[in-house]
């Protein structure tokens, strides 16, 4: 191709970030005929984890989590070790696998820890802290983000874990304290978990009346929440145990109890410090750190790039990731101009009560719309996997989204249940048709599913009607 001949430059796109955007956007590139380089780096974590090429999702986020939620369902999570090892094994097959598809695709993969110098040029540190100067055309950010550890409690830091350590455990965390502030993600991976919730309801990403079915179920099956606690320390006791104190702030009570592990999960930061983004004058958001992009993933500099976690504004989905990227690898080879979408993303939370959603939380449905131009369908239903147990679901339900009047274009579905993720999946692609109340009820379930019960749903928050379903 004569755009390689006469290159100026080492490569026409330089990717800082070897995780599941990086990877993807680099390997488009490339099969563009693109000369393509990734540079990937793990800071070891503050208690020495380190693992391999492949980013959060697959090192220490959606792959081991999904596992592990898979084990702890089978009630094997705490008590078979070996479980454990299969998860870090095929994790490890994972990273191989990854350089692999970089070398088939003519991608140059280097292990060194990127930062920029200008809008074309990109240092590179090896772990000995040896210099390789590179130039790009365009340069690539998708470094994604780190769990945060709460700086101003003692003891945070030096006796606790984050997500980046949990899923490379030797051996079973044990009786655990987690001090949660936005996400329930990591609810899954252990049986016999303590929870503090600096609020009053669990504020991730999704709505009040979903978290609290969630947190209702968790501890009907043993899951201790203490509500708007805020810890003060965490101490090692001779034993080797950890004592945690924290403080009630309705009540002003101070408690201390011991713990096997303290693990932490109050937010992300994301990956843009070591960057040198402040020497470019890149914009970033003051409050999230985050870099402020356009519609086309671009930065405030010319030929700088980020996309994922790492942008303001972006949902810190590892698919959302994936996609962006290869619309941004063909943008700049110059054989598209198709934008990312990010409206109605599909997400699940893997908790012990699966909770998926995808389009508008009802709220928010309400704020844009107006209540009395919104219609709300829902059911608490009884999964069959529930019945032989004799499980309580009573927390098991769906929430239809809809508009009031016309057709009734759905505007957001919300699910509780098992399998949740497989259920939103499949009416996620409705969303991009444009469906409608109308489409939903028309179509044909799949008996006897938990799906099934989304296309039979009919009754409306508005009539006060029961909304239990009865009957087969």
């Amino acid at each position: 191709m004569e755009l390689i001949k006469y290159r100026k430059y080492d490569y026409d796109m330089l990717v800082i970030g070897g995780g599941s955007g990086g990877l993807a956007c680099s390997k488009e590139a490339a099969q563009l005929g693109q000369k393509v380089a990734v540079l990937d780096y793990v800071e070891p974590s503050a208690k020495g984890t380190k693992w391999g090429l492949g980013g959060t999702c697959v090192n220490v986020g959606c792959i081991p989590k999904k596992l592990m939620h898979q084990a702890a369902l089978l009630g094997t999570a705490v008590k078979d070790l070996n479980y454990s090892v299969a998860v870090q094994n095929h994790v490890k097959s994972l990273n191989w696998g990854h350089r692999v598809q970089l070398q088939d695709k003519k991608v140059k993969y280097m292990n060194l820890k990127g930062s920029l110098v200008d809008e074309h040029t990109v240092r590179g540190l090896n772990k000995a802290g040896k210099e390789t100067i590179l130039t790009a055309k365009n340069i690539v950010i998708a470094t994604g983000g780190r769990p945060k550890y709460p700086t101003n409690i003692p003891g945070a830091v030096e006796h606790g874990i984050t997500s980046d350590d949990i899923f490379w455990l030797k051996k079973s965390p044990g009786k655990t304290y987690c001090s949660l502030n936005k996400l329930l993600h990591i609810l899954g991976v252990v049986v016999e978990i303590f929870v503090m919730f600096e609020f009053g309801c669990p504020p991730f990403l999704f709505v009040q009346q979903m978290a609290g079915l969630v947190t209702d179920y968790m501890e009907a099956y043993g899951t201790r929440f203490a509500w708007k606690s805020v810890p003060n320390r965490v101490d090692k006791l001779p034993s080797g145990a950890l004592q945690v104190t924290w403080t009630n702030t309705q009540t002003g009570g101070e408690h201390k109890d011991t713990f096997d592990c303290v693990l932490w999960a109050v937010g992300r930061a994301p990956e843009t410090k070591a960057l040198g983004l402040d020497k470019l004058g890149i914009q970033l958001n003051k409050e999230t750190g985050k870099i402020i992009v356009g519609a086309d993933e671009s930065a405030s500099v010319p030929n700088i790039y980020a996309f994922g976690d790492i942008g303001e504004g972006r949902p810190e989905l590892t698919p959302t990731a994936i996609k962006a990227g290869k619309l941004l690898a063909r943008r700049l080879a110059g054989q598209s101009a198709e934008l990312m979408n990010y409206d109605n993303v599909p997400t699940t939370v893997f908790t012990p009560l699966e909770y998926s959603c995808v389009g508008l939380s009802e709220e928010e449905a309400e704020k844009r719309h107006g209540k009395d131009r919104i219609e709300v369908y829902h059911a608490f239903y009884k999964p069959l996997e529930f019945t032989v147990a004799e499980r309580d679901a009573s927390q098991c339900y769906i929430k239809v989204v809809c508009e009031r009047g016309g057709n009734g274009k759905i505007l957001g579905l919300h699910f509780t249940g098992p399998n949740a993720g497989e259920v939103a999946q499949g009416f996620a692609m409705s969303f991009q048709c444009g469906a409608t109340y109308s489409h939903l009820v028309q179509t044909v379930g799949i008996h006897p599913t938990c799906a099934e019960e989304v296309v039979k749903v009919h009754i409306t928050k508005r009539s006060g009607l029961d909304a239990t379903v009865t009957g087969c």
